[in-house]
């Protein structure tokens, strides 16, 4: 590292903040056998309470019971060990006013360290978001010798045990693609890295929760860029232990101060979604929101995936009568239509014409009725392709001088902080959308989601981890450029697989499913999604074909999602990338009925423009499983099980008395009001219902 002076305030390689000066009275000095010289102090509101002892270890309280013990929640990592034991000094308040957030009171905490270190702690709660505390915190080293630092850890505390066990929520990408919401078992651990778990996955939202029938606990930071953090979850034999950490190292010189990100406790009660909700609120205040999804993000889709990159023109072209019979609105053209991933040229099977064939192919969508949108793998370049001959510069390149490869696709990754692939890839959106005449894109791949820090020479960048923290940027520029030469351009975005990047939002008109392996992970991928984008969002079941038995659209239009499909007709086609199903993807008679009863309730109710009720029901412990959307006067429900017998309750009524409808068999069930809301019911799979004012 570079020389570091007196009175430098440390940024961490994961980005940790920094202002010119620290207001940082100085300490009298004592050792730290001294006694402490005020009361421990105490923050929070209503929801939480933190309290600090004199070994500056914070005790959280939820709803005025206290929920964890009192643990070494901040401490500085060190190379001998944590250092997690400082003595109580001082502690000041400063009420807020003014603030984007609204009011509030900030505390400072202070204490000494053995070894000469001070600890800083800044504690802020706002009005605006109770059950909420804002962390912070400064280590100056007060010795005279350096300090070897191997990162830091913020809010990491224990859930003490509750009958019922706990479950949990990650915003972290896994690899192996696994369900963000998982109950704890015994064994349960997860260090949850927003860092590259692999070559092409990484990223995320950067919020972790554990709760339990009664209280959870959620940690995240609240920068306005992504940060190479942890945050990890795992079981314990005295409950479920939560934090963030960074693991970046640095040298702290004598005088210098390190300051960590900024951090956030929240506690609520109900699942995972409130804690999101709150954390969606705070990013917006800061200027990070989703655009207001187009009228057509909310049409269902069809896509031409059924028919596998082996596609042809005539094949998908032949297909659109039977998409526009059906009442799907979008068609989208997949992989398949370009020579490689990087160069992006007309596959000259297909396109022999090139762009004439390509606008022809974009005529005849319209000419259905259709809407066209194009599937790109952008930051993609294979080997052999002529970008990569060409433009060498564009690669991402690691300290040792190597490619960042994109498993899917044999690829490497191009830098989406250098402004010649950003220059690229604005071209290709506009050729797409202004020239060839598309009206939406969808961006695909997991490597979307985040990149590896960057060590290319060429790219001048500030720090390597440009690349990671300006990918925001990178999709903004394809965005803005979509919308520039067509002000519906609808664009998805696809990290196949992954937890959603949440600094990706404001250049997302669409999120689908994503690769789902299963109808939970479309329903809590939903539910996830709902609570950080809002309700004006568009989030999409993606294609029915992934959920259980191929035919589950329950899941998409149960919890406010687009419905989509990739059938093929009147047959299937071979796959040489992947095998078909039992059954296939052609649209059979028996499906062909299935799937014109879910097209109507979908268009009939339009749940997607309603708004999702997400504290209403816990997705973990209330059984069946429940989702709840209220729109136009009316209540929807829609439980899930295997198989069903018994009550199931109707939350979130007004006032007056409900009719209720079973909407899938057109049945009527009774009257309900909010003082009698439970039914008894019978099902399998699902059961959606629908409670219209009497």
């Amino acid at each position: 590292m570079p020389p570091i002076g007196r009175r430098t305030v440390l940024k961490l390689v994961s980005g940790a903040m920094a202002g010119a000066s620290l207001p940082w009275p100085a300490l009298a000095r004592a050792s730290a056998a001294t006694a402490p010289a005020s009361t421990p102090a105490r923050v929070g509101d209503s929801q939480l309470g933190l309290v600090f002892d004199e070994a500056m270890r914070t005790q959280v309280s939820a709803f005025g019971q206290p929920i964890t013990g009192f643990d070494s929640s901040e401490t500085l990592l060190l190379a001998d060990g944590p250092l997690d034991t400082f003595v109580h000094r001082d502690q000041r308040s400063e009420r807020l006013r003014g603030d984007r957030h609204g009011a509030g009171k900030r505390t400072v905490v202070r204490g000494l360290a053995a070894n000469g270190i001070e600890k800083q702690v800044s504690a802020t709660v706002y009005e605006r978001y109770p059950g909420l505390v804002l962390l912070q915190v400064a280590y100056r080293n007060g010795g005279h010798a350096p300090v070897e630092v191997t990162g830091w850890r913020n809010g990491a505390h224990v859930v003490q045990p509750h009958e019922g066990g706990f479950w949990s929520f990650s915003g972290a990408t896994h690899e192996d693609r696994r369900d963000w919401v998982r109950p704890l078992d015994a064994a349960f651990e997860q260090r949850n890295t927003l860092a590259m778990e692999a070559s092409d996955y990484g990223g995320g939202t950067p919020v972790a929760n554990v709760w339990r029938r009664d209280v959870g606990l959620a940690v995240g930071h609240v920068e306005t860029v992504p940060r190479l953090l942890d945050m990890p979850v795992r079981a314990t034999d005295e409950g479920a232990a939560i934090g963030i950490e960074s693991v970046q190292p640095l040298t702290l010189a004598p005088g210098a101060t390190l300051l960590t990100d900024r951090t956030f406790v929240c506690v609520h009660r109900g699942d995972f979604y409130p804690a999101l909700t709150h954390y969606r609120r705070f990013m917006q205040d800061q200027g990070i929101s989703g655009p207001r999804a187009p009228e057509s993000a909310f049409a269902p889709v069809w896509c031409a995936w059924g028919y596998d990159r082996e596609f042809t023109t005539e094949q998908v072209i032949a297909t659109l009568p039977k998409v526009r019979e059906m009442g799907f609105e979008w068609a989208v053209l997949d992989d398949g239509w370009q020579t490689n991933e990087g160069d992006w040229k007309l596959d000259p099977r297909k396109f022999p014409r090139g762009d004439a064939d390509m606008r022809a192919f974009v005529q005849a969508v319209k000419a259905q009725g259709l809407r066209p949108r194009l599937w790109i793998a952008p930051l993609a370049c294979d080997p052999g392709s002529d970008v990569l001959h060409d433009h060498p510069d564009m690669l991402l390149l690691d300290k040792e001088g190597s490619v960042q490869k994109v498993s899917w696709w044999n690829a490497f990754t191009q830098c989406p902080a250098y402004t010649p692939t950003i220059d690229f890839y604005v071209a290709l959106t506009r050729k797409a959308i202004g020239d060839w005449g598309f009206e939406g894109l969808k961006l695909d791949g997991q490597h979307l989601n985040a990149v590896a820090p960057c060590y290319n020479p060429l790219h001048k960048h500030d720090k390597p981890t440009d690349s990671f923290e300006k990918l925001a940027d990178f999709w903004n520029a394809i965005h803005r450029a979509a919308r520039e030469e067509n002000p519906q351009a609808v664009v998805e975005l696809c990290p196949c697989g992954t937890a959603f990047a949440f600094h990706n939002l404001p250049a997302t008109d669409q999120y689908p499913a994503s690769d789902p392996t299963s109808s939970w992970q479309v329903r809590h991928k939903g539910k996830s999604v709902k609570a950080l984008f809002g309700h004006t969002s568009s989030y999409a079941g993606d294609h029915v074909e992934l959920s259980d038995g191929g035919d589950d659209f329950a899941s998409s239009v149960g919890v406010g999602a687009v419905i989509s499909t990739k059938f093929t007709w009147p047959r299937d086609t071979d796959h040489p990338t992947e095998p078909l199903p039992p059954g296939g993807f052609v649209l059979t008679a028996e499906k062909e009925k299935l799937w014109r009863q879910w097209l109507e309730i979908y268009q009939a109710h339009m749940l997607p423009k309603g708004e999702y009720r997400g504290e209403l029901y816990d997705i973990g412990f209330d059984k069946p499983e429940a989702h709840a959307i209220a729109k136009d006067k009316a209540m929807y429900y829609t439980f899930y099980a295997t198989d069903w017998d018994g009550p199931v309750q109707l939350r979130g009524l007004g006032s007056g008395r409900y009719v209720v409808r079973d909407l899938f068999n057109g049945t009527e069930l009774g009257h309900v009001d909010a003082g009698n809301n439970v039914l008894p019911a019978k099902f399998k799979r699902f059961l959606m219902l629908q409670a219209v004012p009497a």
